[in-house]
């Protein structure tokens, strides 16, 4: 980094401090980093909830077929929806270094761009959604006794795609100077109203599968609202108006610039996963739902997993920004150790609760096996998971993005695929598609271990 971005970064941490957010910088390294990830958790824990309460319900109320109608379109929606969140996180870069600088011109013109660019991108999601949702169905092997439900359910999520792609933008304007506790209050009320009307939808109306969907959405947009309106009646220089959204040329390149990483790696990820969905599939419903099942309970147990990878971005990225070199050993050690033993932790919690938990959603015999057999063969190596994340999130605070993109790609995406599709041939078992999780997360260990210890991955900040 250069000097002149180490100072914009200094200037942007010690003004939000003064709104609200967590400078790091200076205090206990423990004390400030579990205090950073705390409100992180809450936030996530909600975000989790928010995204389990569909298969939950619909498990509960409506069967295993309607519960793996909701599973088999969990990948193929983060594929969809994690490219454009992971350009948000760049338009959070942008907007952070105007604000801490003070241009109030660029500020302006980068969170207009960053709008024009997620409305414009909703419209394409919902085209996509709309258009060829039963052809991807059938193409990831979708069984044809749930297939139906499935394009239902798909088909309407994604007519909510302006209120998801909006919501994850407002929310990045919103930390990125600062503001974290309203985007945790909105998230809370959305998911508070998510639940109530999957109930009222789908418990005591029998709507069937769709309306769980709809419930979502509805939810979605009245979190995307209340953060819209937020923006809209605050009275600082990042104040959003309507008449003002448009696509400035040199803001919109650098929102690109910054969140092509992240977007990519979300979806090479998500899309590894559409092809272990796709092999999961071939082994029937029962498989899909309790596959689907497990993987709501595998969302809370990478909580503490992601909530410290997140810190350390922030951690690192501030440090770094203040040449405390020392500091930022001393912080990335920590937290590494800190979030592989408690990940850790969760995983032999996990392995052992695992069929009361998948029986929470379902209680199919056959349900609960494959959820349970997923969860004895992957839960235990989730340290190795923890590891390859905390090592990505240190990359990324270290302006190193496009190091963990090329690694997740690698390991996580064409290897994954290509174990599965050779393995699977020859030997048809269901097995052999979980363990290609914990066969994955050991290679990155493996490569990031080597790039953390051996590179010094300090230099640019340093010279």
């Amino acid at each position: 980094m250069t000097k002149e971005s180490s100072q914009s970064g200094a200037s942007g941490a010690g003004r939000a401090s003064r709104s609200g957010a967590t400078l790091l910088t200076d205090g206990p390294i423990a004390k400030k980093i579990i205090a950073f990830a705390i409100p992180l958790f809450i936030g996530n824990l909600f975000q989790q909830l928010y995204n389990t309460a569909d298969s939950l319900i619909v498990g509960n109320f409506l069967g295993s077929d309607a519960l793996a109608a909701v599973s088999s379109s969990g990948s193929l929606i983060l594929l969809l929806v994690g490219f454009f969140n992971g350009i948000a996180v760049g338009a959070g870069v942008v907007i952070a270094r105007y604000y801490g600088a003070r241009d109030k011109e660029n500020l302006s013109r980068a969170i207009h761009t960053d709008l024009a660019f997620g409305l414009a991108a909703g419209i394409l999601l919902t085209i996509i959604g709309l258009v060829l949702a039963p052809k991807i169905l059938i193409w990831m092997g979708t069984p044809a006794d749930v297939l139906k439900n499935s394009v239902i359910y798909f088909r309407i999520y994604f007519c909510g795609s302006i209120a998801f792609v909006m919501y994850n933008i407002f929310v990045g304007i919103m930390q990125s100077v600062g503001d974290s506790r309203h985007p945790l209050i909105y998230l809370i009320i959305s998911s508070i109203i998510n639940v109530v009307l999957d109930l009222l939808f789908v418990g005591v109306f029998h709507w069937g599968v769709g309306s769980a969907a709809l419930a979502t959405i509805i939810s979605q947009f009245v979190s995307a609202f209340l953060c819209l309106i937020r923006l809209m009646r605050i009275q600082e220089d990042y104040q959003v108006s309507l008449r003002k959204i448009r696509f400035h040329g040199r803001h919109l390149k650098m929102i690109i610039a910054y969140g092509l990483p992240s977007g990519m790696q979300n979806s090479i990820i998500a899309f590894a996963n559409v092809i272990v969905q796709s092999n999961i599939n071939s082994f029937g419903k029962m498989a899909v739902a309790g596959c689907g099942a497990y993987s709501k309970i595998e969302g809370f147990g990478f909580l503490p997993i992601t909530c410290f990878a997140l810190a350390l971005t922030t951690f690192i990225g501030q440090n770094l920004g203040a040449q405390k070199y020392d500091r930022v050993k001393r912080g990335a050690r920590f937290g590494i150790i800190c979030s592989v033993i408690l990940a850790e932790l969760v995983g032999l919690c996990i392995y052992f609760l695992a069929p009361v938990f998948i029986r929470a959603f379902n209680s199919d015999p056959e349900v609960i096996a494959y959820g349970a057999a997923q969860a004895h063969t992957v839960t235990l190596f989730y340290c190795l998971l923890s590891f390859s994340h905390c090592i990505a999130g240190i990359l990324r605070g270290a302006g190193k993005a496009i190091v963990p993109m090329l690694v997740m790609m690698v390991c996580w995406c064409l290897i994954r695929i290509t174990y599965i599709t050779v393995v699977i041939r020859l030997i048809p078992d269901i097995h052999i598609v979980f363990w290609a999780y914990p066969l994955t997360w050991f290679l990155s260990f493996i490569v990031f271990s080597i790039y953390f210890f051996k590179v010094d991955w300090m230099h640019g900040f340093k010279k």
